[in-house]
């Protein structure tokens, strides 16, 4: 039974040192290659075998308009943290508490980028302890610039949609680079649910999460 049971947790750790070395060495790769392809987009594929739209395309090749719009929707401290920001978590876990459900997330840019690059939307504290690592790992290893232009072309938009040159072209006919500020608005309001509000364009939550965008967006602080 001992025997087993060291075997068993020599498995695990040799299972943990893995999945930390390919991830490693994925962010080595990305350092300086496109992502073609992230976890997210292959369990989306596989979910149904539809084809994913994506196109990767260079930070300088997406609008202004659309950067400050995606840091004012999804991480306002952006360049003021190091993976986590402490005080949004702080603030998430109390309106939780009041609500008595789960209403508002404290997760950064970084920690969702590590979660589609590498891991599955399903809440467990293996998946989180990961993805912090993995959080930890992109922040000393890649620089903002690096992690928001990963960011926008890897994230979800809708239906087997990713990346902001593909949801231009899908919403609006356009590439990345022409987004305006309403356009731009538009396509970082979808983020926080974007098969929902791709159907539900006119729910009213969408619309105040825009004119929200909108409001806040020049105040964005961008890297680089």
């Amino acid at each position: 039974m001992k025997a087993f049971v060291i075997r068993t947790l020599l498995i695990l750790f040799s299972l943990l040192i893995m999945i930390q070395l390919w991830i490693f060495s994925s962010l080595v790769w990305w350092r300086t290659h496109p992502v073609d392809n992230t976890m997210f987009m292959r369990l989306d594929y596989l979910s149904d075998f539809q084809a994913i739209e994506h196109q990767w395309v260079e930070y300088d090749q997406i609008s202004l308009q659309f950067k400050r719009a995606v840091i004012a929707a999804e991480d306002a401290r952006f360049l003021d943290h190091h993976g986590f920001d402490w005080k949004g978590i702080e603030y998430a876990m109390q309106k939780n508490m009041q609500t008595e459900k789960v209403v508002a997330g404290g997760s950064t840019i970084s920690q969702q980028l590590a979660k589609n690059l590498f891991f599955y939307n399903r809440r467990s504290y293996f998946r989180k302890g990961q993805e912090s690592i993995a959080t930890v790992m992109m922040e000393r290893m890649w620089s903002k610039q690096r992690i928001l232009e990963v960011y926008m072309n890897s994230v979800e938009f809708g239906d087997h949609l990713y990346g902001v040159e593909a949801a231009a072209r899908h919403y609006f006919g356009k590439a990345a680079s022409g987004l305006n500020r309403n356009e731009s608005a538009f396509l970082a309001a979808l983020l926080s649910n974007p098969k929902h509000y791709q159907q539900q364009r006119d729910a009213a939550k969408f619309v105040y999460k825009q004119r929200q965008i909108l409001k806040y967006m020049q105040n964005s602080k961008l890297p680089g």
